[in-house]
């Protein structure tokens, strides 16, 4: 039975691995976690799962959920160093890093360390230092195994390849919610049109950032990182039916792609029983034949100007990754809260990048200044 430590149990990406962890109580159990507001909801997982340790976003979350009378016995800390408590728990075997943001960056360095293996659905922390992360994996024998549907569905087409044979990566893109709009079209639009995705059930944050592309744009940065790949060859494909998740191109122009039906619990249960596969309970079989067609797209970068960005970031390097997420970050938020518009997301990642001179292999302390100055700049800007 594989010990399991959550962070971000409320969340999306959290509900469907508590989901995968419930098929399969022969295999998995849940022995530490995170949440960050959602009490009720943490309140019926703790009950359910039986924790042992519970890491809590603030203080108030905390003195309101201590008073509550579990079941069992459970310890509760809050902030970020509860958060690497959960990560590195006593006899956690994988740690699942599902919360949103650079928040995940320092428990999965943290858990890299204690040599605990990493099924990373947080993208954010790859982004903003994948050199750190990378070399601390390598040091310490540690395996990343991607959660994101587009990074397992390239790991599980490298299966049993030669890595020198990659000629190319393709990551397939649904466009997200405003993908039949023109650019000139997306003036106005609301945070509810914005948070209708045609095809995925996810969190409001990864929502927006499939709208302005700019999820694609770091799961490319992520892709150089997990798999070694230079940025000219990794390709974007638009592919509105999300059913090709992700493709590799080999020398012999041989190209391996892995499909399925939209159901992140695929990726997270093949994260968790690496190298095995189980049963997919309730999963849905694909026929093809229901489909018919499939439609493919090159990507417009003048049409989704955070692919871009993206790109340039990450062949500059340095912080300058740190920089497009942390700006990201800010200016989805305010969007979010109706500060700003949806346009306005671009043009606050772009005057961040502008401004910023990038600093090549940044240390920890030096990519957290540079984090937290991004994101001053970015608040004084939209205020």
């Amino acid at each position: 039975m594989k010990k399991i430590s959550l962070l971000g149990a409320t969340g999306s990406i959290g509900i469907q691995t508590l989901d995968v962890i419930n098929s399969h109580p022969e295999s998995f159990k849940l022995v530490a976690m995170s949440f960050g507001s959602n009490i009720k909801s943490a309140i019926d997982i703790i009950e359910k799962f039986k924790p042992e340790f519970v890491a809590v976003k603030d203080e108030n979350t905390y003195n309101e959920i201590i008073h509550y009378s579990f079941s069992h016995n459970v310890q509760f800390g809050y902030g970020h160093e509860a958060l690497i408590e959960a990560a590195v728990y006593d006899g956690v075997e994988v740690l699942v890093n599902a919360v949103v943001g650079s928040v995940g960056l320092v428990p999965t360095l943290k858990a890299i360390e204690n040599k605990i293996t990493i099924a990373i659905a947080n993208k954010e922390t790859l982004v903003t230092a994948g050199h750190l992360v990378t070399e601390s994996a390598n040091k310490h024998g540690v395996q990343l195994l991607p959660v994101d549907s587009e990074h397992s569905a390239i790991f599980q087409c490298l299966q049993g390849e030669n890595t020198k044979n990659i000629e190319r990566l393709i990551v397939t893109a649904s466009g997200g919610s405003f993908r039949d709009k023109r650019r000139e079209e997306l003036q106005g639009v609301t945070v509810e049109q914005a948070l209708n995705h045609p095809n995925w059930s996810m969190g409001a944050k990864i929502t927006i950032d499939s709208a302005t592309m700019m999820n694609k744009g770091l799961e490319i940065i992520e892709a150089h990182w997990l798999f070694n790949m230079p940025y000219d060859n990794i390709d974007v494909l638009l592919h509105k039916e999300s059913i090709i998740h992700s493709l590799v191109e080999f020398t012999d122009r041989s190209i391996i792609a892995q499909l399925g039906t939209p159901d992140m619990r695929v990726p997270i249960q093949y994260a968790l029983t690496y190298p095995d596969r189980y049963e997919l309970k309730n999963g849905k079989r694909l026929e093809l034949w229901e489909l018919g067609k499939l439609h493919f797209e090159k990507a417009d970068f003048t049409r989704y100007k955070c692919l871009q960005f993206a790109y340039n970031s990450g062949k500059i390097g340095g912080t300058m990754p740190t920089v497009l997420n942390a700006a990201n970050e800010e200016a989805v938020a305010a969007f979010l809260k109706g500060q700003i518009t949806f346009l306005e997301i671009e043009d606050w990642i772009e005057r961040a990048l502008e401004k910023h001179e990038s600093i090549s292999h940044p240390s920890l302390e030096q990519i957290q200044e540079v984090d937290r100055l991004t994101r001053n700049f970015v608040q004084t800007l939209i205020s």
